[in-house]
């Protein structure tokens, strides 16, 4: 690991650096070093920057540089229109406490989630990803660095920021499941009971489950309990949807099958996801962009366009290279191995 590290770091110089991939629909990712901070690092920003170098200014002219660059730089959502940034992951670490020890489960770890992007955190167990998400969701206090959602800093949990977990069971037993969708809503958004059934049953329609409207969880399979904990999710009309590693406890049929659906939904709604997995076919499926984190502790190693694949490239030789190729930059620590990638 060390020896990946130090070949890095002597192409990216003492100012610090990440590689960024971009998968091209026609071969293997193309690997390159910048230095330059990581929400400067699109191949839109490369582009419209060229060769200019920013020198060292001031904080505050910093942020305001940063503020028009993203402006100019956000990228092209598939919905169409430039979207703007929503999301700013600035530097992050993170930490908690074991029974024996305090833990670093991310170093410095920086991103940006744009507007109706499907964006992917990607890495081994252990990397923080999950651990990022709960950060995100205002459940865990960075030790250092900033969260901020719209441009406001994210200070605690938010009905604009809604978690689907791993776990089937995150619906009360005792409630329906228009009632667990609906809960929420009449909390949260101060609904009256018959608006918040209503929008329960449009969100159950969504995923296909409004026959089981007035059934109690225990009759659902762990496929239709993620359901419902999805449209629970969208009912809400969250900012941003949370997902942390939802479909890891299913079957590989089932899997698909809740792949597709919240594509279908995504297509239809063109909400903003961050999703977590530590699938590389699933991140290439659900993401258009995803980013990748080392070993812990999670520090970035690479962000990948991935919108040019779907189901329907599964078993192509692309699809086949492009996980073979991801796989190496998360786990390969040898130097010949980060040789590779440069090229």
């Amino acid at each position: 690991m060390r020896a990946w590290f130090e070949y890095v770091d002597s192409l990216v110089g003492p100012r610090g650096g990440c590689l960024y991939v971009d998968v091209l629909s026609a071969g293997l990712p193309n690997v390159n070093v910048t230095t330059s901070r990581f929400w400067e690092r699109t191949p839109a920003a490369r582009r419209e920057a060229g060769a200019v170098q920013r020198a060292v200014v001031g904080e505050r002219d910093a942020h305001a540089e940063r503020a028009a660059h993203n402006a100019q730089a956000a990228p092209q959502s598939e919905a169409g229109p430039r979207s703007e940034r929503l999301l700013a992951i600035d530097n992050v670490s993170l930490e908690y406490r074991s029974r024996e020890r305090i833990v670093r489960a991310t170093q410095d770890v920086s991103f940006d989630v744009y507007g109706a992007d499907r964006f992917v955190l990607l890495g081994p167990s252990g990397c923080g990803k999950s651990t990022l998400l709960k950060a995100i969701a205002g459940f865990i206090e960075p030790v250092s660095g900033t969260i901020s959602l719209a441009g406001e800093p994210v200070r605690g949990p938010g009905a604009d920021r809604v978690v689907v977990f791993q776990e089937f069971d995150q619906l009360p037993p005792w409630k329906t499941v228009a009632e667990n969708v609906a809960f929420p809503l009449r909390v949260a958004r101060k609904l009256s009971r018959a608006e918040a059934r209503e929008r329960a049953l449009h969100y159950l329609d969504k995923v296909g489950l409004a026959a089981f409207a007035d059934a109690y969880p225990h009759t659902l399979s762990g496929g239709m309990k993620q359901r419902v904990a999805i449209a629970r999710a969208l009912a809400m009309q969250p900012r941003v949807l949370l997902m942390d590693e939802p479909f890891a406890a299913l079957d590989a049929l089932t899997r698909r099958k809740m792949q597709e659906e919240l594509l279908r939904l995504w297509d239809d709604a063109r909400f903003t996801l961050l999703f977590v997995t530590h699938s590389i076919e699933e991140a290439l499926v659900v993401g258009n962009r995803i980013l990748l984190l080392s070993p812990h502790p999670g520090r970035v190693r690479a962000e990948v366009n991935s919108h040019a694949y779907s189901h329907a490239s599964m078993g192509g030789v692309d699809f086949r290279e492009s996980v073979a190729h991801i796989h190496r930059l998360l786990f390969d620590t040898h130097p010949e191995a980060a040789r590779e990638a440069h090229r």
